[in-house]
């Protein structure tokens, strides 16, 4: 499925990201703490989750519309399953997984629906960077003992990645709005392909243009926007429940800062499941807030398994009451022509 190096620089910064954040810490008083969390509160945590899920389905009906009407209770199961992939395995591949299912159960051509997943993970870096920015100020509590993060010039890492995802989000605009243009340029660039590979990379590429039609109106733009915003602040409800299982107390905003430079950072490369470059940040970021190190780990741990498990297993179950298998049907199903 991918290349075994991946796996293993994958898990050698998720290894370097788990020492860093862990290092200084009494690993006694952070089980001690994760023993007695009132796990009470992970319930409506767990239930705020699910219904983040349920509008990201929405949200990528919505995006698909213009290739084809599909229902959001379709479209639930895919995504679950999309989660389940890219918590197991690593650089992704859930999303590769559900576009292929897309495929198998409706049709959509695995190129055009891969277009909207590009473009769903453009809208959400893009709302990560706005929690960050609007939490700016609060940046100023980041401290020498606020481990891998204190390290980091995040505004500049902010605008740095705003100028990425903003311009990525620029060119698939452009691409949606301008399409002759678009389809005259990649005539262009085909002359510097193979002749053998022209007709199949142009085929591709026809797809992928075809996945990004949701883009053409400003108000659907504005609403894929919006619902992404959504989304966002559905799973910083999580944290701030999940918050409450153990003994302190950080406002919604900072948790929105937490949530935002946990994802943010989470797009490096790491064991699946993001192990690390989840909890080293959400760490450090807690720590700023004067948490103790030792009931931070405690509850950015547990708030990581939360979100792991119940979707993995969720993702896990749907998994299996549909007929393709990762390996040879995945492959072939995805080199089909639709």
């Amino acid at each position: 499925m991918l290349k075994r190096w991946q796996f293993w620089v994958g898990l050698l910064i998720s290894a370097f990201f788990l020492y860093i954040s862990l290092r200084n810490l009494e690993l006694g008083e952070v089980w001690e703490t994760m023993k007695t969390a009132k796990y009470l509160w992970l319930i409506p945590g767990v239930a705020v989750y699910f219904i983040g899920v349920w509008v990201r389905s929405w949200r990528w009906h919505y995006m698909l519309r213009p290739l084809k009407k599909i229902p959001v209770r379709t479209m639930f199961p895919i995504v679950c399953i999309g989660y389940m992939g890219n918590n197991i395995y690593p650089a992704r591949a859930g999303e590769v997984l559900r576009a292929v299912i897309l495929k198998q159960r409706e049709g959509v051509p695995v190129s055009a629906s891969l277009a909207t997943v590009i473009v769903e993970r453009i809208f959400d870096g893009v709302v990560m960077l706005a929690f960050v920015f609007v939490n700016l100020t609060e940046l100023a509590r980041l401290t020498h003992d606020s481990g891998i993060i204190a390290n980091l010039d995040i505004r500049t890492v902010a605008i740095i990645g705003t100028v990425a995802f903003v311009g990525a989000l620029l060119v698939f605009l452009l691409a949606a709005m301008f399409p002759r243009t678009t389809e005259h340029l990649l005539d262009v660039f085909l002359r510097l392909v193979p002749e053998r590979f022209r007709v199949k990379t142009r085929d591709i590429a026809m797809r992928f243009l075809t996945g990004l039609e949701s883009l053409r109106s400003p108000a659907d733009v504005l609403m894929i926007f919006v619902t992404t915003v959504i989304i966002w602040l559905l799973e910083t409800a999580k944290y701030w429940f999940v918050m409450h299982a153990f003994d302190f107390s950080v406002g919604f905003f900072g948790l929105m800062l937490m949530n935002g430079i946990v994802n943010l950072m989470t797009t490096l490369p790491s064991a699946p499941g993001y192990v690390g470059t989840f909890d080293a940040p959400g760490i450090a970021v807690l720590q700023a807030y004067g948490v103790p190190g030792e009931i931070a780990a405690g509850y950015t741990l547990v708030l990581h398994a939360a979100l792991w498990f119940p979707i993995t297993l969720l993702g896990a179950y749907y998994y299996l009451r549909q007929p393709l298998r990762w390996g040879k049907d995945i492959k072939a199903e995805s080199a089909a022509t639709p």
